[in-house]
């Protein structure tokens, strides 16, 4: 049972690229707050969930995402890491896109905030779960492995 109360529900989506067998993953740092991921983020109000995957990957990796297909939907309860207050409800996509890096880095700092991004690809076969920093992407790499 909570403690508090949620206040609302943040839809986030992510995109799964595997190439060659490994993953690409997102290094980030938000205002201090270093944390390892696949790519992806929030979807803004009046966004379409396919159309936020598409501008997460190009905001984070400059690519263009070809094709995708859900593969997997929250379904239990998680509080966000950086508001407690709030319920994240993530979708995850299996993506292809073109990739003419196998690293790539960006600063993506603003007014309010500073955020930068390092997406890399790590063989799958070497990722763990505590490479992982949210509860969410360890089931989702759960899932990946079995």
């Amino acid at each position: 049972m909570l403690n508090f109360m949620i206040k609302k529900f943040v839809l986030r989506v992510y995109g799964i690229l595997i190439k060659d067998d490994q993953v690409l993953l997102a290094d980030e740092c938000l205002n201090g707050f270093s944390f390892t991921k696949f790519p992806g983020g929030g979807v803004e109000l009046g966004e379409g969930i396919a159309e936020a995957l598409k501008r997460e990957i190009v905001e984070e990796g400059q690519l263009e995402v070809t094709s995708y297909e859900h593969f997997y939907t929250t379904d239990f309860f998680q509080a966000s890491a950086f508001r407690p207050e709030d319920q994240i409800v993530s979708v995850y996509y299996r993506i292809e896109a073109e990739v003419p890096w196998m690293e790539y880095e960006s600063d993506q700092s603003h007014a309010n905030n500073q955020h930068s991004v390092k997406l890399y690809f790590k063989p799958l076969s070497e990722l763990d779960a505590s490479d992982l920093t949210f509860p969410i992407d360890k089931v989702v790499l759960g899932m990946l492995k079995a």
